[in-house]
């Protein structure tokens, strides 16, 4: 009986073994589509027109071709661009990030008439696409004056953002209202309790949040395009499209290569320093 229990227990380990195998197979298989791309991207921007015109697929340049990074930091609107995506990041992340955070705190642990249907309400703008607001913010802006400025980029954000509202609210369920009771007993208001209690505990949930806000603000294409008309109010992502527009007919895809992976390197680097906090985050939450 007992040997019989081994051999299926071996059965059953060779089985599980194969099965692991094969998923292992297939993930490997799937990381390198999905980062195939990026890496001929990369390489791209080191070929010659000769080898990436030549209708063949060279994955390795030869020879390599280092100029035309510096080729296009010296374009002027280049680096225009990337200092008005961060006249954006600046002021959204800070006032945006904290408007955000005390509301997820009301949210939390408040009571007010009311609560649970404005939550609600706010939460449901989620499933609005942009696409079906943009003609009427468009209109509205032009009546503020705002069009062709970066304010319609920084104003609006600064009022919060209801995911990174969601999220953090899903953090502050974990904590125990215990602390908001203590504090009330201690002599502290909402925004004293809010700033030196439960701010602080929220903080690796805040940095994450804002992390993710960061890369959606720097790769952020549409609202710039719709609001933005002069050259020297464009953001990184519409100079990129300008290059892509003008480059493509000299058919200097290198060159926009180039600017791509410029672009994309504040972004993959945010994310790998910070990979390990934002899962946590996420887990913490209970947000699957």
């Amino acid at each position: 009986m007992k040997n019989k229990d081994i051999m299926s227990s071996e059965v059953t380990s060779k089985k599980d073994k194969m099965i692991n195998m094969i998923v292992l197979v297939l993930l490997s298989l799937g990381a390198v589509i999905m980062i195939f791309p990026l890496f001929y991207m990369i390489m791209t921007s080191f070929m010659t027109k000769n080898q990436y015109l030549s209708g063949q697929l060279r994955i390795i340049p030869n020879p390599w071709v280092w100029g035309k990074y510096a080729e296009v930091m010296a374009k002027g609107n280049f680096i225009s661009g990337i200092l008005n995506t961060v006249k954006v990041e600046i002021p959204v992340l800070l006032i945006g990030g904290f408007t955000s955070s005390l509301a997820a705190f009301a949210f939390a642990k408040m009571e007010f008439r009311g609560k649970g249907a404005i939550f609600m309400g706010l939460l449901a703008t989620i499933m609005i696409p942009f696409a079906v607001i943009m003609i009427p913010q468009y209109v509205m802006f032009t009546k503020f004056g705002w069009t062709d400025t970066l304010l319609p980029l920084i104003i609006p954000a600064c009022f919060g953002n209801i995911s990174m509202v969601f999220f953090l609210r899903q953090n502050l369920s974990s904590i125990p209202n215990d602390l908001m009771d203590a504090a009330k007993l201690d002599g502290c208001g909402y925004f004293r309790t809010f700033l030196q209690i439960f701010f602080p505990l929220m903080k690796g949930a805040v940095g994450t949040q804002l992390t993710l806000w960061f890369m959606t603000i720097w790769n952020d294409y549409l609202a710039p395009t719709i609001f933005l008309r002069s050259e020297k109010n464009w953001t990184l992502q519409v100079v990129i499209r300008s290059f892509n527009t003008y480059y493509s007919i000299q058919s200097d895809y290198a060159l926009i290569m180039a600017a791509s992976v410029i672009a994309m390197l504040p972004t993959i680097t945010l994310f790998f320093c910070f990979q390990r906090v934002i899962i946590e985050s996420v887990a913490i939450s209970g947000i699957k």
